[in-house]
Formats: structure tokens, sequence, C-alpha cells
């Protein structure tokens, strides 16, 4: 009997161990089909690799040269820093993050393309930055909503304190978020399905809904006459903003959540469809880093102005008080 009951024991454990072998293997095969490395798709489709390889490095070389300059000027050449440019600042930094994770992945790929720790890593970074984008874009355009329409009403929430507050938030929800459920997704199989629907739903489609609540309201409510003491300048503005960053959603984060959608619905679909539409998607997810800075124009009146300053190497430019000033003292004199 003491002989046997090691046996009988190891029996029982090595169907346990298969079972847990081959619950991890199909947990990770169905979460495959959401996200492929770059290694299948250089072995499979070698010319495309190259080719978004390419587009990767001038993503990276573009991003990073104006989200710097950006930084800069908002940093050290904005003397106010308002609610708008404190959500800027933060989606500068996402940016940023975001272009230089795109060397990482080509250097990942030559040092550790069979190390899967190493491409979930990659993945829940790359995630977090990008999912941070689109949160600060929606609060740049719900400010934006405040600042016009809502003046009064939300002039105590819209104050510098609490914009750092809702920056800090964000970040960490965004890290909590993706890391729990992308790794629940890993781990059961059975509800990956959802537990990926709900990430989206929570950082993509949902902001997603915000932004264009938000932009129909305040096109409709720059007609009425309550709102004629604001500049027509910044009514334009806001309205370029808001249509900016609904375009940026449709070009850049929109075909990459609608890939999901469809493997969530078919997860059978064709490996070489879903790998190719995969990169694509992901590499224009990527080139937000290059368009958000066309946000930044319509953030300050004095973003357009320092930029070619810079360029000019002038001096730091001057508020409309300053040259106001200078022209009553050119009159007195």
């Amino acid at each position: 009997k003491s002989v046997t009951m090691p046996t009988s024991s190891t029996h029982l454990s090595v169907p346990d161990s298969i079972n847990s072998t081959q619950g991890t293997n199909s947990s990770l095969q169905l979460f495959s089909k959401f996200i492929h490395p770059d290694t299948e798709l250089y072995k499979e489709f070698y010319n495309m690799w190259i080719a978004l390889m390419v587009v990767n490095a001038i993503i990276f070389l573009v991003g990073v040269v104006l989200n710097s300059l950006a930084l800069y000027v908002f940093c050290f050449r904005t003397k106010t820093k308002t609610t708008s440019v404190i959500y800027t600042i933060n989606l500068i930094v996402t940016d940023l993050l975001v272009g230089f994770s795109l060397p990482v992945r080509l250097i990942m790929f030559y040092s550790a393309g069979d190390c899967l720790h190493c491409s979930l890593v990659h993945i829940f970074g790359y995630f977090v930055n990008m999912y941070c984008s689109i949160l600060f874009l929606t609060c740049i355009c719900v400010d934006r909503y405040l600042a016009i329409v809502q003046v009064e009403a939300s002039r105590k929430w819209r104050n510098p304190a609490c914009a750092k507050g809702i920056c800090v938030f964000i970040w960490i929800f965004a890290t909590v978020v993706t890391f729990s459920i992308l790794s629940m997704a890993i781990q059961f199989a059975q509800c990956c399905l959802s537990k990926i629907l709900a990430l989206m739903v929570c950082e993509y489609f949902f902001p997603l809904i915000i932004i264009i609540f938000f932009t129909t309201r305040i096109m409709c409510a720059l007609s009425k006459p309550s709102l004629m003491h604001q500049s027509r300048e910044r009514r334009m503005r806001a309205v370029q903003l808001l249509i900016t960053v609904l375009i940026i959603f449709m070009i850049c984060f929109t075909p990459f959540h609608v890939r999901q959608v469809a493997i969530s619905i078919n997860p059978d679909m064709p490996h070489d469809v879903s790998l190719i539409v995969y990169h694509v998607t992901v590499t224009l997810s990527s080139l937000n880093s290059c368009m958000d800075p066309i946000v930044y124009c319509f953030v300050t009146n004095s973003f357009q102005s320092t930029m070619k300053n810079i360029f000019r190497k002038t001096e730091p430019e001057q508020t409309s008080a300053d040259i106001l000033g200078m022209n009553k003292s050119t009159k007195g004199s």
C-alpha cells in the first residue's frame, strides 16, 4: 500500500498537468487571434513587413520631432498652465511614449522574437499609451465644450489642480484596466472575448460617444445668442479642434477596434486576413502621434506663433497686452 499510493497520485497529477497545459495553450491560441507578433508577419508576408517597418520609422521620426517641440512649447514657452494645456502636455507624453515604442518593437523582434513575455510587456505598454491618448483627447474635447458653452457652471471644475488629478486618474485607470483585462484574457479562454470587448468599451467606444455628443452639442450651441459674447475666432477654433479629434479617431483608432470586434464576432476569420489587418491597423493607430500636433494648434492662441518664432530664431512671442502697452508708450512718447 505504501508503494501504490505515490503511484496513484502520480497518475492523477499527469492528467491535471496536461489539462492545465492544454487550457493555457487554448487561451494563448484564442488570445493570439487578437494580437499577432511581428514574427508571423515577417515569415508569411516579408515584403509587407518591410513596408510597415519603413512606415513605422517615418512615424517615429516625424512624431518624436513634432511632439518634442510641442512639449518644449507647452512646458517652457507657455506661461499660463490652463486645464487644456495640462491635458495637452499629458497627451504629448503619451504620443512620445508611443513613438519610442516603435524602435523598441523592432529591437525586440531581432533580440527577443521568441520571448512571449517580452512581447506581452511591449503590447501592454503600447495599449496603455494608446488608450491614454484616447482618454486625454476626450478630456481636451470636454474641456473645450465647458469653456465655450458652460462657462460659469464649469468654472470651479476647470482649474489646474482638478486637471492634474484627472490626469493621474487616467494614467492609473488605463494601466490597471488594461493589465487586468489582458492578463485575464490570456489565462481564461472562455472569457477572453468578453474581456477584450470590455476593454474596448471602457477605453474606446465610450470616449468616442462622449466626443460625438459634445461635438454635436457645441456645434448646436454656437448658434445661440447666449454665446455671442464668445469671440468668433474662439468658437471656430473649438469647432476645428473637435472635428480634428473626430478625424483622428476615425483614421487612427477606429480601424483597429473594428478589427477587434470582428474577431470577437467571428473568431474563425482566416489567419492571413487577420494577420494583415492587425498589423495595418496597429500602424494606423501609431499614426496619431503625428496627427495630434494638429490638435495642439487649436489649444492655445500662441502655439502656432511660438512654433514660428522657434524656427525663425526670434524672441518669445508677445501677448496682445504687451503689444497694446508698447503702442500706448509709443503714442505717449
